[in-house]
Formats: C-alpha cells, structure tokens, sequence
C-alpha cells in the first residue's frame, strides 16, 4: 500500500473497530461521523446487546462468535469496569423441539462443538425462571456462555480507546459524497464543501450505508425494529440469576429480552422481518401496535412486567442484506473504497474480532469469513436469512 492512510465513514460498532485494527497495524486514521457519539440512532448503541453463541445449524458464525467470546473476557479484564455481563442464554419454545427448528439446531451444534447447554423441561423453566408464565414454554435450553453487553458504554469505551491511539476523530462532519476521479476513490466531500483525501476509503455506516452509497439500495435495506424499557414493580424477579438474557421461541414470536439492568430496566426487543425505516425519517417513535403487541406477550408470558411503566422506547436500525449474512468487501467498481455494512441485528456481539476482519478486507488480505461477506449483488429477495430471524414478523 503507497498511501497508508483511510477515511472511515461512520463511528458505529463496524467503524471504530475497523479504525483500531487498522491504527495498530500502521494506518493513518480518520475518522468521520456526524456525531454526537455513541450516535443515539446507530444500532451499536442503546443500554443492551446479546452476546450469544446460538446460530442455529451455522456453524462458521459460532466458530466465529467463540474467538469473540475470548476478546469480551480480555476487554472486561483491561476495562476500568466490565461491561460484558455473563448471565447465560436462555431459549425457550412453546412446543416440542422438532429437526430443523432454531432452538434445536441450536443446541445440538453447541454439543458437537464441546459446549454445555441444559434442555428444560416445562417443570425445570418454572422453577428455575420464575417470572415467566408457568407452563407458556413447555420446551428450551440454557446454555452458560452467553448474556449481554453495555453497548452504549462499550462504544464509549471504543471511542476513547480510538483517539487515545492516534484515530483523527472527525465529529460533526457530514458525509456528502465520494471523491471519485474515474473509477477511483481518492477520499470524501463533507456537506460543508470539505475534501479529505486518503488512500483507502471505508464506508460503514450502518443502516445509512445505501442511502449514501446509492448503488447500493438493491443489496442492502435499513430496517427499524422496536425496543420497549420497562421499570419492573418487582425487580427481584428479573435479576439475571433468576432472569437471564432469553430469546423467547424467536422465530416464532421475534421476542428477546434483557435482565434488570445497573438502572433497574428490563429491555425488550423485537427481532424479525422489521419495517423499512430511514435512520434520519423525523417519526422513529414506536407505534401503539407494536407496544399492544408487545404487552399481550407479555400478557400472556411474563405477567411480572404487564403493569410496568414505559421508562423509553426507540427504534434500533438495522442494515440487512437478503441473506443474512455481513457485507465487508472492497467494491469492484470502485478502486480505493471498502465497505462494511450488513448488520442485520446480529453484528455488534462480533465486536472484539470484528475489526480485524474488516483491516483484512481493507488491506486485501485473506480472512476465513470474508468469502460468507464477499460483494454479492446476485444475491437478492428469497435467498434466506440468519436462523434466529427466519420466521418472526410483527
């Protein structure tokens, strides 16, 4: 590389691990948001995230996810305080598991892999987890390594960590366009007629990516998914000893949720289909159906939270591409440019290997999940999508 210098559009959980990677190996770093950060729209903030193994039958994101796991203990071991929190996973289903369904692919590929997750019968679900319904989920499993992160204050934390090794943080300033001469990409142009030249240019702006990169918009898709904070009457029966991270017959119900946090909220969330949503669109609130929908499950399955207050509500933005799976690849029309982008809600838990991967694809160097993430515009509507998202839908 002659110039070893790169501008990353956006600071989310894809951009400031990309920006660290790439400053340990040597590159000049800037890098570009219009803040304020931690963004309060990107995906990578909000008080939660999962951080799970469970991938159904795909065995390469698990394989993944046990290197990211190492990287969460090393990150709580350095941290002034931890913010990876390991509550365990539970999964439980409304009916028997059958060959094929999420939860049981799930839980037979944990065992090939030499990992220890416990099935549950309905009596061992009531008495182990009281605040769901008894008898509502007949099925499931727990499975130890699991639980969540602070994302909000791990993207802090990443921040900080950024400009103390030398990343030009470039807050407040706004993405225009590419500065393309030909087919090369030289740099970028701000909103306020700035031009930042560098060798390498990285766009990884979430689910603002397409809009931005318009050529894009027939790969990728912003999505907008509800996220409800409720303030539990009885918080004794959602610590995570006895409540822990759960995704509740996901494919089915979209359902995951959180337990009690250091502020005293259970987060709930829901994971599926989504609705197409621009991150910037003035009305992001969460519509009065999705909260009736959201209060008769938990009618119907967590009856500790029905009367609990509303403390927050947002919209997590999802980038989805239509099958699944990330998108990190230098585009072949356009020498000099890299992107990341492909959330698809299931990225921010990648967090301590994901950066690496993206340097590799910024530096053009094998990585072993860069063929899953290549540039793949043949890819479009019916292709599947990740297990856990298969089949739920508002």
């Amino acid at each position: 590389m002659t110039d070893p210098s790169v501008i990353i559009v956006g600071a989310g959980v894809y951009g400031v691990t990309a920006a660290l990677a790439l400053r340990r190996r040597g590159w000049q770093v800037r890098l570009l948001d219009p803040g304020p950060l931690p963004h309060p729209a990107a995906a990578s903030t909000d008080i939660s995230k999962v951080i799970r193994l469970d991938y159904g039958p795909d065995e390469p994101y698990m394989a993944w996810m046990e290197h990211a796991f190492e990287g969460w203990e090393r990150w709580n071991r350095r941290w002034p305080e931890r913010l990876y929190h390991r509550t365990g996973v539970f999964y439980p289903t409304r009916a028997a598991w059958h060959p094929g369904k999420y939860e049981a692919e799930s839980f037979a590929l944990l065992r090939r892999r030499g990992h220890t997750p416990e099935r549950l019968d309905a009596g061992a679900i009531a008495a182990r987890f009281p605040a769901w319904r008894a008898a509502g989920f007949v099925d499931g499993y727990f499975n130890p390594l699991g639980g969540y992160a602070e994302s909000g204050r791990v993207m802090a934390q990443l921040i900080r960590e950024a400009q103390a090794a030398g990343v030009e943080l470039l807050a407040g300033r706004v993405f225009a366009r590419l500065h393309e001469a030909g087919s090369r990409v030289g740099g970028v142009i701000t909103t306020d007629g700035g031009r930042l030249h560098a060798g390498q240019v990285l766009v990884a702006a979430g689910a603002w990516t397409h809009h931005l990169l318009p050529w894009m918009s027939g790969w990728l898709r912003s999505t907008g998914m509800p996220v409800w904070h409720f303030r539990p009457p009885d918080p004794e029966l959602f610590r995570a000893e006895r409540f822990p991270v759960f995704g509740a017959d996901i494919t089915l119900t979209g359902y995951y949720g959180f337990p009690l946090n250091r502020d005293g909220v259970v987060k709930l969330a829901h994971h599926g289909a989504g609705r197409a949503a621009h991150p910037d669109a003035p009305d992001k609130a969460v519509t009065a159906e999705e909260t009736e929908a959201a209060r008769a499950f938990l009618r119907d399955y967590l009856p500790g939270l029905v009367a609990a207050p509303v403390v927050f509500t947002r919209r997590c933005f999802y980038s989805d591409t239509w099958d699944g799976h990330f998108w990190i690849a230098p585009d072949p029309d356009r020498d000099g440019l890299v992107v990341a982008a492909g959330c698809g809600g299931h990225a921010f838990k990648f967090a301590p290997v994901l950066g690496d991967c993206i340097a590799d694809a910024v530096e053009g160097r094998p990585h072993p999940m860069l063929s899953l993430f290549r540039w793949r515009p043949e890819v479009g509507p019916g292709h599947g999508q990740e297990a856990s998202r298969q089949a739920a839908e508002l």
